[in-house]
This record gives C-alpha cells, structure tokens and sequence, in this order.
C-alpha cells in the first residue's frame, strides 16, 4: 500500500503541475482581474433636505459608477444634495479618462457652483475639496454653508411664517407672492456687503434676510427657495456671472423669481416693493433687466429655460 502511494502520489503532482503551467494565462488573467476589480462602494443614507427630482443638466446618481464626464456631474452633485460631508468612489477602467475629467471639474468653480445651485440650501457647500489617487479611488469632503444652530433657527421663522401667512384656499401664484412680498417688506439689501465684501450680517444666506432683516442676493435666493421646497414646488437657483436668483416650477413651467431686483436700493431709504421679476418666462426676465445684463444666464446648464 505504501509503495502504490509511493507511486501514484509523485504522478498526481506532476499532472497536477502540467495543468498548472498549460491553464497558467488564464489563472494569471483571473487572479489580475481580481485584483483589479473596483471595490464596493459605500452608499450612506442621504439627509432630509436630499432633493430626489431629476432634471436635464443632471439627475441623482444610483451607482456612483462613473462612465462618462455626465455620470461625474451627477456623482458631484448627488455628493453635494445627498448631505454626504466625506464620499470615495472609485473611477473604473474603462473609463480611461476619468481623473482627468475629475481634475477639470473639480478646478472649475463655475461648474461647482453652478452644481450646488440645483441642491436645498442646507445642502450647499461652503468649501469643497477633491482627493484623487492615480489608481482610481476619489474622495470628496465637504464644508456645509448651514450649520445646525442656522438651520434650527430659520425653520422655526419659516414654520411661523408659514403658518401665519399661508392657507390652503390659496393657489399657487398667490402662495409664492405672500412669500415674495413677506421678505422683501421685512429686509433690505445689504449694501455694506456688496460695496466691501464685510457685514455683521449673514447676508449671503437665509438667515440675513429671516432673522436680521438684511441680505444680498444670495440671502434672497436661499430664502425663497427654502420656503418654496418647504411648500412643495420645485425650485433651484439661477447664477449669472453677477448675480443669482431663483427659478420655480410652477403651474407647468418654469418661470424666474427675482427678489433681489423687486427690492431696489433707494438713494433716499425709501422702502421699495416691486414684481417685475416675479413668475416672469426668459423674454420678460431679460426685458427687465434692460441694459443691466445681470440675468444673461448659461442656458446650455439651466436647460429648463433652454
């Protein structure tokens, strides 16, 4: 018994090796492709202000698997709406130029903020860093604009001010105006900032205008957005080079909501209320902005107004 062992078990080595050495490529090959396969990325659940609507320039990303210079716009931007502060994903193989377009992006702060403007408020970034190594793996961290103290204290204005203006027999027209008139007759435009860049204001976001009575437009913008999600139309913000503003959906299309340019500054401190640039379609939006150009916006990024 122990001679046959003796025997047979050196044979069954040396086959065992000619298999080896005969299917080696292609243990090789597999062993390769394990290693190089992409590792699972890590969903987190997305906050409560995470939008879900999609819209033509981009739309929330389901797999964080990036093909294409779109699928890297929709990962940022799902990044920026979902409340993620850290996110990693990893840029396939396929995708051979993929850390180039990461660098492009993440080097234009155009783009960025043209981004951040189709996501809630609270989820708008105030610093944005991108991590990037050779071999794939991408990690993004984000500063929030809105900490939590802020955000407590304008929902609570909000909540009031809704429950105090609003009520259900209005139509939707009538809803955004009461919001429109409310703020511009409860704030002014913080001169101070725009002139030298400093306030004692939080001007530039929602709580300028909600719980210090000033704001730029900016402040505006997120103001009027927050109560428009907050009252369930869809809305995002509108950039020029200059200026931004906010665009809503609302009765089937979308239309241009300007506070900023229906509280003009006055010379004599003369509180001003206008609606030239409320609901209004781009004709009317540029036909009142006259020789000022401060709404000549990308159309090729707001495609809703394309």
């Amino acid at each position: 018994m122990n001679l046959i062992k003796k025997v047979i078990t050196p044979i069954l080595l040396l086959i065992a090796l000619i298999v080896v050495v005969i299917k080696m490529d292609t243990i090789t090959e597999y062993i390769a492709s394990f290693l190089k396969e992409t590792p699972k990325i890590v969903i987190p659940p997305s906050n409560e202000y995470a939008k879900k609507n999609e819209y033509l320039f981009l739309k929330p990303s389901k797999d964080f698997i990036p093909y294409s210079r779109q699928d890297l716009i929709n990962i940022f931007y799902s990044v920026i709406n979902n409340g993620y502060e850290t996110f990693t994903f990893y840029c396939p193989e396929e995708y051979g130029n993929c850390i180039e377009d990461i660098r492009e992006i993440s080097d234009d702060n155009e783009l960025l903020t043209h981004i951040n403007n189709y996501t809630h408020p609270y989820n708008n970034f105030d610093s944005f860093k991108t991590v990037f190594e050779e071999s794939g793996e991408v990690t993004i961290k984000i500063t929030r604009l809105y900490n939590d103290e802020l955000k407590k204290a304008i929902n609570e204005k909000v909540n009031s001010i809704i429950s105090e203006k609003i009520s259900a027999d209005m139509d939707e027209q009538t809803k955004i105006l009461t919001i429109h008139d409310y703020i511009i007759n409860n704030s002014k435009y913080d001169v101070e900032k725009n002139q030298t860049g400093k306030s004692d204001y939080h001007s530039n976001i929602a709580y300028g205008p909600l719980i210090e009575g000033y704001a730029i437009c900016g402040g505006y913008a997120d103001a009027m957005a927050i109560f428009l999600t907050k009252l369930g139309f869809d809305n995002y913000k509108v950039a020029s080079e200059t200026h931004v503003w906010n665009a809503v959906y609302v009765d089937g299309k979308w239309l241009h909501l300007d506070l900023t340019w229906d509280d003009p500054v006055s010379e004599q401190g003369v509180d001003y209320l206008y609606h030239k640039y409320f609901l209004v379609n781009n004709e009317d939006l540029l036909k009142a902005d006259g020789t000022l150009n401060n709404h000549i916006f990308k159309r090729s990024v707001y495609l809703e107004f394309k």
